[in-house]
Protein backbone atom coordinates (compact mmCIF):
# COMPACT_ATOMS: atom_id res chain seq x y z
CA UNK A 1 0.00 0.00 0.00
CA UNK A 2 1.33 3.45 -0.66
CA UNK A 3 2.06 5.87 2.19
CA UNK A 4 0.22 9.22 1.33
CA UNK A 5 0.72 12.33 3.86
CA UNK A 6 -1.43 15.30 3.40
CA UNK A 7 0.21 18.34 4.59
CA UNK A 8 -2.45 21.40 4.97
CA UNK A 9 -2.48 25.04 5.68
CA UNK A 10 -3.30 28.16 4.14
CA UNK A 11 0.45 28.96 2.91
CA UNK A 12 -0.51 32.63 2.39
CA UNK A 13 2.14 33.02 0.99
CA UNK A 14 4.18 29.17 1.10
CA UNK A 15 7.37 29.98 2.75
CA UNK A 16 11.36 28.42 2.21
CA UNK A 17 10.24 26.90 5.86
CA UNK A 18 7.09 25.23 3.82
CA UNK A 19 9.13 23.89 0.84
CA UNK A 20 12.12 22.23 3.00
CA UNK A 21 9.69 20.74 4.99
CA UNK A 22 7.96 19.28 1.84
CA UNK A 23 10.84 18.10 0.94
CA UNK A 24 12.24 16.44 3.93
CA UNK A 25 8.76 14.62 4.44
CA UNK A 26 8.92 13.84 0.28
CA UNK A 27 11.76 11.47 1.07
CA UNK A 28 9.61 9.41 4.22
CA UNK A 29 6.42 8.84 1.99
CA UNK A 30 5.39 7.51 -1.14
CA UNK A 31 3.34 10.85 -2.05
CA UNK A 32 2.60 13.93 -0.60
CA UNK A 33 -0.62 15.69 -0.74
CA UNK A 34 -0.18 19.62 -0.18
CA UNK A 35 -3.74 20.76 0.81
CA UNK A 36 -3.97 24.21 0.42
CA UNK A 37 -7.36 25.96 1.94
CA UNK A 38 -9.07 29.28 2.93
CA UNK A 39 -7.72 30.22 6.27
CA UNK A 40 -11.50 31.56 7.74
CA UNK A 41 -9.60 33.43 10.84
CA UNK A 42 -6.90 35.12 8.23
CA UNK A 43 -7.71 37.70 5.99
CA UNK A 44 -5.96 36.27 2.99
CA UNK A 45 -2.98 37.92 1.17
CA UNK A 46 -3.03 35.86 -1.84
CA UNK A 47 -6.60 33.95 -3.14
CA UNK A 48 -6.33 30.77 -3.50
CA UNK A 49 -5.67 30.33 -6.79
CA UNK A 50 -2.85 32.18 -6.93
CA UNK A 51 -1.53 30.35 -3.77
CA UNK A 52 -2.21 27.06 -5.67
CA UNK A 53 -0.29 28.63 -8.46
CA UNK A 54 2.71 29.48 -6.65
CA UNK A 55 2.98 26.13 -4.63
CA UNK A 56 3.23 24.30 -7.48
CA UNK A 57 6.24 26.34 -9.33
CA UNK A 58 7.54 26.03 -5.72
CA UNK A 59 7.51 22.19 -5.40
CA UNK A 60 7.69 21.55 -8.91
CA UNK A 61 11.82 20.11 -8.51
CA UNK A 62 9.65 17.27 -6.14
CA UNK A 63 8.38 14.47 -8.02
CA UNK A 64 6.49 13.27 -5.37
CA UNK A 65 4.32 16.08 -4.53
CA UNK A 66 0.83 17.25 -5.58
CA UNK A 67 -1.10 20.42 -4.49
CA UNK A 68 -4.98 20.61 -4.25
CA UNK A 69 -7.27 22.98 -2.65
CA UNK A 70 -10.25 21.81 -0.19
CA UNK A 71 -12.90 23.33 1.85
CA UNK A 72 -13.92 20.68 3.44
CA UNK A 73 -12.89 18.84 7.30
CA UNK A 74 -9.48 17.71 7.25
CA UNK A 75 -10.06 14.02 7.57
CA UNK A 76 -12.19 13.70 5.12
CA UNK A 77 -10.10 15.45 2.70
CA UNK A 78 -7.44 13.14 3.73
CA UNK A 79 -9.18 9.99 3.46
CA UNK A 80 -10.88 11.26 -0.13
CA UNK A 81 -7.17 11.57 -0.97
CA UNK A 82 -6.60 7.75 0.79
CA UNK A 83 -3.73 9.31 3.30
CA UNK A 84 -2.88 7.76 5.86
CA UNK A 85 -0.99 10.41 7.75
CA UNK A 86 -1.37 14.25 8.64
CA UNK A 87 1.64 16.04 8.20
CA UNK A 88 2.09 19.32 11.12
CA UNK A 89 4.72 21.51 11.24
CA UNK A 90 6.16 22.89 14.48
CA UNK A 91 7.64 25.88 14.99
CA UNK A 92 7.97 26.94 18.43
CA UNK A 93 6.41 25.16 21.36
CA UNK A 94 4.13 27.97 21.14
CA UNK A 95 2.43 25.92 18.47
CA UNK A 96 2.06 22.79 20.28
CA UNK A 97 -1.08 23.15 22.36
CA UNK A 98 -3.13 24.18 19.32
CA UNK A 99 -1.78 21.55 17.18
CA UNK A 100 -2.26 18.88 20.06
CA UNK A 101 -5.93 19.77 20.28
CA UNK A 102 -6.15 19.62 16.78
CA UNK A 103 -5.00 16.16 16.35
CA UNK A 104 -7.28 15.08 19.06
CA UNK A 105 -9.88 16.18 17.52
CA UNK A 106 -8.94 15.20 14.10
CA UNK A 107 -8.30 11.24 16.06
CA UNK A 108 -11.71 11.68 17.51
CA UNK A 109 -13.13 12.23 13.33
CA UNK A 110 -11.02 9.51 11.99
CA UNK A 111 -9.37 6.93 13.96
CA UNK A 112 -7.40 5.83 10.54
CA UNK A 113 -5.63 8.94 10.14
CA UNK A 114 -2.21 9.40 12.44
CA UNK A 115 -0.91 13.16 13.08
CA UNK A 116 2.78 13.24 12.34
CA UNK A 117 4.42 16.43 13.59
CA UNK A 118 7.75 17.56 12.10
CA UNK A 119 10.09 20.38 13.05
CA UNK A 120 11.78 22.84 10.70
CA UNK A 121 15.34 23.13 10.13
CA UNK A 122 17.06 25.82 12.14
CA UNK A 123 17.30 28.25 9.97
CA UNK A 124 13.33 28.03 9.10
CA UNK A 125 12.33 27.46 12.21
CA UNK A 126 11.15 31.25 12.94
CA UNK A 127 9.60 32.11 9.73
CA UNK A 128 5.61 32.19 9.12
CA UNK A 129 3.31 33.74 6.56
CA UNK A 130 2.02 36.35 8.53
CA UNK A 131 5.69 37.88 10.18
CA UNK A 132 6.79 37.46 5.68
CA UNK A 133 3.48 39.42 4.92
CA UNK A 134 4.28 42.39 7.43
CA UNK A 135 7.69 42.58 6.38
CA UNK A 136 6.81 42.82 3.23
CA UNK A 137 4.06 45.52 3.25
CA UNK A 138 6.49 47.41 5.56
CA UNK A 139 9.40 47.43 2.72
CA UNK A 140 11.33 44.77 3.97
CA UNK A 141 13.46 41.90 2.18
CA UNK A 142 12.37 38.89 2.23
CA UNK A 143 14.36 37.23 -0.07
CA UNK A 144 15.36 35.04 2.07
CA UNK A 145 11.87 33.71 3.65
CA UNK A 146 10.61 32.66 -0.05
CA UNK A 147 10.99 30.98 -3.10
CA UNK A 148 11.70 33.38 -5.93
CA UNK A 149 8.57 32.95 -7.67
CA UNK A 150 6.74 34.06 -4.34
CA UNK A 151 8.66 37.22 -3.64
CA UNK A 152 8.26 38.36 -8.03
CA UNK A 153 4.22 37.46 -6.98
CA UNK A 154 4.35 39.56 -3.98
CA UNK A 155 5.93 42.32 -4.88
CA UNK A 156 3.67 42.80 -8.02
CA UNK A 157 0.68 42.36 -5.33
CA UNK A 158 1.90 44.92 -3.10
Amino acid sequence: MKTIAIYPGSFDPITNGHVDLIKRASKLFDEIVVGITQNSKKSAFLDVDQRIDIAITSLKDIKNVSVISFDTLLVDFAQAQNAQIILRGLRAVSDFEYEFQLSGMNKHLNSNIETLFMTPAEEHANISSSLVREILLLGGDISNFVPKPVEKLLKQST
